[in-house]
């Protein structure tokens, strides 16, 4: 924690499965799951008053051990496989670390001062984040922040390694940790059994023996056991709020006299991806977007990164000159038809048994629409979050933009809020704030 932070007395130690996982257990990753290893997802949900009240820290202590009892392999470490090398998961029940910590701020005030942008108020005060490595036997894939606020308001903070499965893997995590909170559930000491070993699925077939290489995959230099990403610039995170108000505005702006109206995911895309355009106008400008957003699948929710759609989109026109209307509503039939290219990034891993490393965030220009996600199924005193918040760790050069519901903020119409966190190089952040204030996205500070 920073200095001049409001939050202090920090205080760090882990949890894991109240029950002893039994046998040799491991975890094997498929290749879409080893493209994401270099990526993690940071999370923060702000607990009112009443949802807090009698959280006590043996009472969260003791929910998350009957948790981790189900969540066993978010208790591991990592290992490498001899020979390959390839790294897999020993369920051994090292535990995730676990941080308790106070504010100073009421969490109104807190919100107020992360919205209006003050850099001490991040999100990194409130949840704990180390990458994996470079000693992978001693680096826990979560970390889990408790901070009480001064008017009895609490956060809970999560960070996850996003190998271990997608944003839908992680909310599940902390949704199903509120069953226990409440004593819905119970999974106690004295129900052990035999663990299965976890295998990586099996590769589909392609009907002519090749997959075509993903445009969403970007292979990086190798980063060993310190599994960061290596930047060409200093990467800089920041949020900003859309009231229902807002939100319904901007699509109206952008669907004024057009025969299709794009979603709010897509307009908001095409604003951002036009003004990111121009600031880098030239041949820098970015022509190709990644689009990350769920899909449905039967996958198995406890692990994975198998309910996101992957897939990205081509111009052969120029962004910053386009009208953003006419980009939304191209952009909204692309998106129709998008490929998912979940596949192939798996097949191209796996072509040397997962020892390269890759970026999937900010290989190109990167935009995560999180309207799928159960943000809000939390549920403490019969009270929901009164704000939830994710960004991503690891992002590549190209950036990318993560779009977050907010039903908090709604006007009874049927239009609901988003908070939208931009996670680009440092020297594009106040250039972008500029251009979004021009077309009315951003407000004036």
């Amino acid at each position: 924690m920073v200095s001049d932070s409001p939050v202090y007395n920090v205080k760090i130690s882990s949890v894991g499965p109240g029950r002893a996982t039994v046998g040799e257990v491991v975890q094997h990753y498929g290749g879409l799951d080893l493209a994401m290893k270099l990526h993690y997802l940071r999370g923060v949900y702000f607990l009112g008053k009443a949802a807090a009240e009698g959280m006590t820290t043996t009472h969260i202590k003791e929910s998350m051990f009957l948790l981790c009892n189900d969540y066993y392999m978010t208790c591991g470490r990592f290992r490498r496989s001899v020979g390959s090398g390839r790294p897999y998961m020993k369920c051994n029940d090292c535990g995730a670390r676990f941080l308790e910590a106070q504010c100073d701020l009421t969490l109104e005030e807190w919100l107020d001062g992360y919205f209006s942008g003050k850099a001490e108020w991040n999100v990194g005060q409130l949840v704990y984040h180390l990458p994996v490595g470079p000693e992978l036997f001693f680096s826990p894939p979560v970390y889990l922040q408790v901070t009480k606020f001064k008017c009895g308001g609490m956060s809970l903070g999560m960070s996850w390694a996003h190998i271990l499965g997608d944003i839908y893997t992680a909310t599940d995590f902390i949704n199903n940790w509120g069953s226990y909170l409440a004593g819905h559930k119970s999974n106690g000491p004295f129900h052990q059994q035999a663990q299965p070993i976890l295998n990586r699925p099996l590769l589909p077939t392609s009907p002519n023996g090749q997959t075509p290489e993903p445009l969403s995959l970007k292979r990086v230099d190798p980063v060993g056991d310190h599994w960061v990403t290596a930047n060409n610039f200093k990467m800089e995170t920041f949020s900003f709020r859309l009231t229902a108000t807002q939100a319904a505005q901007i699509t109206a702006r952008q669907t004024h006299n057009k025969s299709k109206k794009p979603s709010l995911f897509e307009s908001i895309t095409a604003a951002i991806w036009k003004s990111i355009a121009k600031i880098r106008e030239g041949i820098n400008e970015p022509k190709r977007v990644t689009i990350i957003r769920k899909t449905n699948s039967s996958q198995d929710p406890m692990t994975g990164n198998n309910r996101i759609a992957i897939g990205s989109v081509s111009t052969d026109f120029s962004v910053a000159g386009s009208d953003s209307g006419d980009l939304a509503e191209w952009l909204s039939d692309r998106i129709g038809e998008l490929v998912d290219e979940k596949d192939m990034i798996d097949e191209a891993v796996e072509r040397d048994d997962g020892a390269s490393d890759y970026v999937v965030y900010g290989a190109n220009l990167t935009f995560v629409d999180l309207a799928g996600a159960d943000l809000y199924g939390l549920e403490s005193n019969g009270q929901g979050p009164e704000f939830v918040c994710y960004e991503v760790q690891g992002v590549g050069d190209e950036g990318a933009v993560v779009v977050v519901p907010w039903p908090k903020s709604s006007d009874g119409e049927g239009n609901e809020g988003r908070v939208v966190t931009a996670i680009l190089p440092e020297e594009e952040v106040e250039k972008l704030k500029l251009e979004l204030r021009k077309i009315g996205v951003l407000e004036e500070d």
